[in-house]
């Protein structure tokens, strides 16, 4: 059966997924899926709970299983994906080495929380935490920092997150609001007065560039539990952002 629409893998992804799950559960006295789902639905399941961030009562009633199944079905699933996976997130240091990297900062909503207002993003007008996303000018991932609240400015959580320091050698270009960094950033007009010609066309040669960070960005949010609500426990968001990211650089084929 093909899933890929569904779940962002083709049949082989998924089909070796399944199987590096297995010999890690080889290890292990506790099966974490019901017997009578099956690890390759189990598997399945999580995928598309991850891809299409639906309810879990909604992704039971597709696979015929009660809400509870799903909950732990997905708990138990989901960190054996990440340690599967856990190859194919590259060192950035190593994956920005001889490249001109884009980068751009998103968030991930997360709703009010109680005890986070710091999450609350007056830019966005929603509550959320803060990812710096590194990408190639051919709009390929290249790295995702680690999340930071959601009302820190990109500017700040570039060098909250290491990057500013890790990426100090190499060329980046980011938007306006990484002026201040090494970045190379578009020119913002003077104040009562106007950008000269070659201002200009180098505002539209840097834009033209940036739009593979963007892509890339829209290829991390189909992965949609980051893009239209997180529902789960937040502090187990940080490890599902970096699980993600190891799904995203296995189906891009790291």
């Amino acid at each position: 059966m093909r899933y890929q629409s569904t779940t962002g893998l083709d049949a082989d992804q998924i089909e070796e997924l399944v199987v590096r799950i297995w010999q890690i559960e080889q290890c292990r006295t506790e099966q974490l899926w019901p017997p009578t789902v099956g690890l390759y639905r189990a598997v399945v399941m999580t995928l598309v709970y991850v891809r299409q961030n639906l309810n879990q009562a909604a992704v039971g009633d597709l696979f015929g299983v009660s809400q509870p199944t799903v909950s732990r079905i997905y708990r138990g699933i989901l960190p054996l994906i990440g340690e599967a996976l856990c190859l194919h997130a590259p060192n950035l240091e190593e994956a920005i080495r001889g490249r001109l990297v884009l980068v751009d900062g998103t968030d991930v909503p997360t709703g009010n929380r109680a005890g986070h207002k710091d999450n609350f993003s007056g830019k966005r007008r929603r509550s959320g935490l803060n990812v710096q996303v590194a990408a190639d000018t051919d709009g390929g991932l290249l790295g995702i920092s680690v999340p930071l609240p959601g009302s820190m400015h990109d500017r700040k959580a570039f060098a909250e997150c290491g990057w500013e320091d890790l990426l100090g050698e190499t060329p980046v270009i980011a938007d306006p609001a990484y002026q201040g960094t090494q970045a190379l950033t578009p020119r913002k007009k003077p104040k009562g007065g106007e950008l000269s010609a070659n201002d200009k066309a180098s505002n539209k040669a840097i834009s033209s560039l940036r739009s593979a960070v963007e892509r890339c960005i829209a290829h991390i949010k189909n992965w949609k539990i980051l893009a239209t609500g997180y529902r789960g426990r937040l502090v187990e968001l940080p490890t599902v952002i970096q699980i993600i990211t190891s799904l995203e650089f296995y189906r891009l084929g790291w």
